[in-house]
């Protein structure tokens, strides 16, 4: 079984690269983020063509994740993130999903990016992580083999960008970002690329400015955590690096992780 994650950078320009990704590799689930789409407009007869059953959850011009899967129909269990601050009442951001797919929970994942900072959005996104690792933890109790996989915006490391001076200033690398994210981990889930490539030196992401992708000037936000159920039975996990060097391809790449079926 494989589960894969792509933050697609709008869903209809990507199409073609899509569906080329998808009969290529073949997931059996993949979660797709920034599908930039209403609800209304989300192209799921084209994937319905290619063997893909999906649920989505939309929002006009930003923002957008959906979960596709290989034959079967996910079983939708939540959309959005439980409340836990006042402010919480008022978020409208289509930013998680989570299905059952073949008796495996997926959470798809788009977090704040945080920038600019100091500010408000900033501050959302702290309470997202918060909020994200609050909900995170009651899967984790209830012992239901988990993959919440998608676009963290946190650079975990100094290893995971090409540049830690570079984006030293950016959301994506203050220490408390890393500090929510370093949580999640303590608290049992286990970041299954940084598993199997202990050393760094993983990009998901290439900007499409300042010739990012052509000098290999990239950084690891795209992440895919396991509880212990599912961490147990990882093979391999690994990203699709060349769909990036694709014409009209997203500026992320997809991640992607293998199990071993349960016995």
């Amino acid at each position: 079984m494989r589960i894969a994650s792509f933050n697609i950078n709008g869903i209809k320009a990507r199409l073609p690269r899509l569906k080329e990704w998808l009969a290529e590799t073949r997931p059996t689930v993949a979660c797709l983020q920034e599908i930039k789409t209403q609800d209304e407009g989300f192209p799921a007869a084209e994937f319905e063509e290619i063997g893909y059953h999906a649920i989505w959850h939309g929002q006009k011009s930003f923002n957008g994740v959906a979960i596709l899967a290989d034959g079967v129909k996910p079983v939708e269990t939540r959309r959005g993130l439980p409340e836990l601050f006042p402010e919480d009442a008022e978020d409208d951001h289509a930013r998680y999903l989570e299905a059952e797919v073949n008796g495996i929970r997926v959470g798809c994942i788009y977090l704040p990016n945080g920038n600019p900072l100091p500010g408000s959005k900033f501050d959302y996104k702290l309470r997202w992580m918060e909020r994200l690792r609050t909900h995170a933890a009651s899967l984790w109790r209830q012992e239901i083999p988990t993959a919440l996989v998608g676009d963290y915006n946190v650079i975990p490391e100094d290893k995971d960008v090409w540049s830690p001076k570079a984006m030293a200033s950016d959301a994506l690398m203050q220490p408390e970002s890393r500090n929510a994210y370093a949580r999640m981990l303590a608290d049992g889930w286990t970041d299954a690329i940084d598993t199997l490539n202990p050393r760094g030196g993983v990009w998901t992401f290439w900007d499409y400015q300042a010739g990012a992708w052509q000098r290999d000037h990239g950084f690891r936000i795209d992440h895919l955590l396991l509880s212990p159920e599912l961490a147990d039975r990882m093979t391999a996990a690994g990203v699709d690096k060349e769909y990036r060097g694709r014409e009209k391809s997203s500026d992320h790449t997809p991640v992607w992780v293998e199990f071993q079926d349960e016995h």
